[in-house]
């Protein structure tokens, strides 16, 4: 433990400290660096908040190089994990440059990396591991790679932008894998969050310690009042929206925020028109168009990217002037990553301009805008019943030990947070379940794969195991040898013959599709149709649509709002001024009665299945509001009755919740459904698409 006199830049190694002042030009060390180090260097867990471009990753880096030195550490002795693929090619030179100071050595391990370099790797692991935790999942279970050797000298394990996991499958598989990683390295593993936004931080650190012994500490210091100027505009529609970024800041690199894939498409091509130099970037987008985007746009001075969330994680795109939002984003943390992309350089300041196609998403960005000045920042609910992640760990498993021990299965997973509530019952459930379905098959007391488990997921040499999340029917879509991206193929197949579609903000005419091969071939087109993809519908969390009716409620008009928003913002509280006359209206019109709830989505979707089994349908539910249409409209009393019948104490129960998750579902939201019994599928869906209000 530390002198409490002593500071943490004196603590670290004196090699690290020479480097800190002669390498990295540093003159000390930034509070949020101070107090990190002071956390890792007492081999204290930790979650560390700082805002993007805070200096987190040298915050981290610095203690763990510094004890990697001086204690002699093995290789791979640290993991760096992250959430995409993309935060991992931009960080790589960053941790290149902090351990070859110590003449330390950093491997990137993802799917583009050739089986060559990696051979290499295991044959001999640099200091530091870089990876996703799909691909870490994918060494574990690989006979290729001598996981158990190979982790046997981890140390530490440090997860950047961890809010992006903790509330979602992904951080189910991730805790997963660190109880798995901390048997094979015999040790307990020091585990170290990164974040900018999270709201509950000590859920958090808790959630990431799962059986890890370590203390655990939280990293925030005080951070100084926001400067960032915000500005909201109403421009009606992305035509405009493409008018005003152009017209706005020229000469300037600026990012725009849109949440959607097709309309990334549709934003990017207007700017071009507009003949603004435009970078496209988004999930359906190639590995190389992507890259080829972030460097052009990186070198670039007078241009726009126009992204989806995949470029709101850590990635540095260089110095950003200001950031664009069009509509809402889906909530406030996404907008604090959003907005922090811009202002890194010396003596700038974050900027951020939302532009509003829709009177909706300019009401729903006005609220959203209020919170974030009051400080509010969502939490992260990590998942405590995982049944889903447990089916997908039972089958890893398998894998990874040639055949793991029914004895012995429980035992490598037990300690991860998201299974601390599933009992005894519910863990033979479903192992019942995945035996008598041939998904798996006990064998000389061992658990292998099944011939049922062989069909579902040994796709393509096992890869549907290494990803939890399922993906959609997808082309890929190629212009002689260059790989362009991805296309939904339900969408293609509407396509009459040898239409057009634009990808990248290109237009592309259909030469040809292979759908055995799942290929598209293209060549390029003077215009295309915009293409949709398909996605899961937007909840909305409650506390967002309840600052939205107090916003609309409200006769302020924050500062931030631009003349037009003004007027727009006018007009839509006059348009909803019933909504003074009660806590949730019902508003009659012709064919349609419509309660306007601002529940959020989830409990409106409970709510909108208990009123049409009452009523008859069509019920159909949003995030503000519930609408009933057809016979189930016909008698205004009768709607009325029924709501306020589920208005009553008790009236909606949990139970419910179950009874009506799969209908409310749509769509199936795991690949490892066929695995839960019945009982476990509907509680699995239960929480993800509905609540008890």
């Amino acid at each position: 433990m530390a002198d409490a006199n002593e500071s943490a830049f004196e603590r670290l190694g004196a090699a690290v400290r020479y480097h800190i002042v002669h390498t990295l030009g540093f003159s000390g060390l930034r509070p949020v660096q101070e107090l990190t180090a002071h956390a890792i260097l007492d081999g204290d867990n930790c979650v560390v908040l700082a805002p993007t471009a805070g200096g987190k990753t040298e915050a981290a880096f610095l203690p763990l190089l510094s004890r990697m030195h001086g204690e002699g550490w093995g290789a791979p002795s640290v993991l760096y994990l992250s959430p995409i693929k993309a935060l991992l090619n931009n960080q790589e030179p960053r941790l290149t440059k902090l351990a070859g100071m110590l003449s330390r050595r950093v491997f990137k391990w993802h799917g583009d990396i050739g089986a060559n370099e990696r051979g290499r790797f295991t044959q001999d692991p640099a200091d530091i591991l870089m990876t996703t935790p799909e691909s870490l999942e994918v060494m574990l279970v690989s006979s290729r790679v001598p996981s158990e050797r190979l982790f046997r000298a981890l140390q530490a394990v440090v997860i950047d932008e961890v809010h992006a996991f903790a509330g979602d499958d992904r951080g189910a598989h991730l805790v997963s894998l660190l109880e798995r990683l901390q048997r094979h390295a015999g040790r307990d593993l020091q585990r170290i969050g990164l974040s900018a936004t999270v709201g509950n931080p000590l859920e958090i650190l808790a959630w990431l310690g799962g059986t890890s012994r370590r203390k655990g500490r939280l990293v925030d210091p005080p951070k100084p009042p926001s400067a960032a100027e915000v500005h909201l505009d109403w421009v009606a529609s992305v035509p405009n929206a493409a008018k005003v970024i152009a017209g706005l800041d020229p000469g300037k690199k600026r990012l725009a925020f849109v949440d959607s894939r097709r309309r990334v498409e549709q934003l990017g091509e207007a700017l071009q028109g507009a003949g603004v130099t435009t970078f496209l970037m988004h999930s359906s987008l190639s590995a190389d168009e992507r890259r080829r985007a972030e460097q052009a746009f990186e070198s670039g001075s007078d241009c726009v990217i126009v992204a989806t969330s995949t470029m709101e994680l850590g990635i540095d795109v260089g110095d950003l002037d200001v950031v664009y939002q069009v509509d809402a984003p889906p909530s406030v943390a996404s907008f604090l990553q959003r907005i922090g992309r811009a202002g890194r350089r010396a003596g700038t300041k974050q900027r951020a301009t939302f532009l509003c196609t829709k009177e909706s998403e300019l009401a729903l960005s006005a609220a959203l805008l209020r919170l974030w000045k009051s400080g509010y920042v969502e939490p992260v609910r990590p998942e405590r019943a995982a049944f889903h992640v447990l089916a997908q760990q039972i089958l890893a498993l398998c894998l990874q030990e040639g055949g793991v021990p029914i004895a012995d299965w429980w035992a490598w997973v037990a300690g991860a947070v998201c299974f601390s509530e599933v009992t005894e019952r519910e863990r033979e459930m479903l192992l019942g379940r995945m035996l008598s379905e041939g998904i798996v098959v006990a064998a000389d007391g061992r658990l292998i794969l099944g011939p049922r488990g062989e069909a579902l997921y040994a796709r393509r040499n096992f890869q549907a195991l290494y990803a939890i999340f399922e993906a959609q029917a997808l082309l890929q879509v190629f212009w002689g040898p260059r790989e362009v991206g991805t296309v939904d193929a339900f969408f293609v197949q509407s396509l009459p013959p040898a239409s057009s579609f634009v990808l990248g903000g290109k237009a592309w005419q259909i030469t040809h599709i292979d759908w055995k091969k799942g290929l598209c071939e293209v060549a390029p087109a003077p215009e295309g149709r915009h293409l949709n993809w398909m996605g899961p519908p937007r909840l909305i969390a409650r506390r967002i649509c309840e600052e939205l009716r107090r916003t609309l409620l409200d006769e302020a008009e924050d500062p931030w709002w631009t003349k037009r928003a003004r007027e727009a913002m006018r007009a839509e509280r006059a348009a909803n001024v019933f909504l003074a006359d009660e806590a949730m209206p019902v508003m009659e019109s012709a064919g349609e009665i419509v309660w306007h709830t601002f529940l959020g989505g989830r409990a409106n979707n409970l709510l909108a299945k208990l009123l049409e089994e009452r009523l008859g349908s069509l019920v159909v539910p949003g995030n503000m509001a519930i609408k009933v249409r057809g016979g189930a409209a016909r008698s205004g009393a009768a709607v009325r009755e029924a709501i306020r019948a589920l208005r009553a104490p008790g009236a909606v129960t949990e139970a419910d919740a179950v009874r009506f998750a799969a209908s409310c579902a749509r769509e199936p939201l795991s690949k490892f459904q066929p695995c839960l019994p019945e009982e476990l599928e509907l509680r699995f869906l239960a929480r993800r698409v509905v609540e008890v209000p």
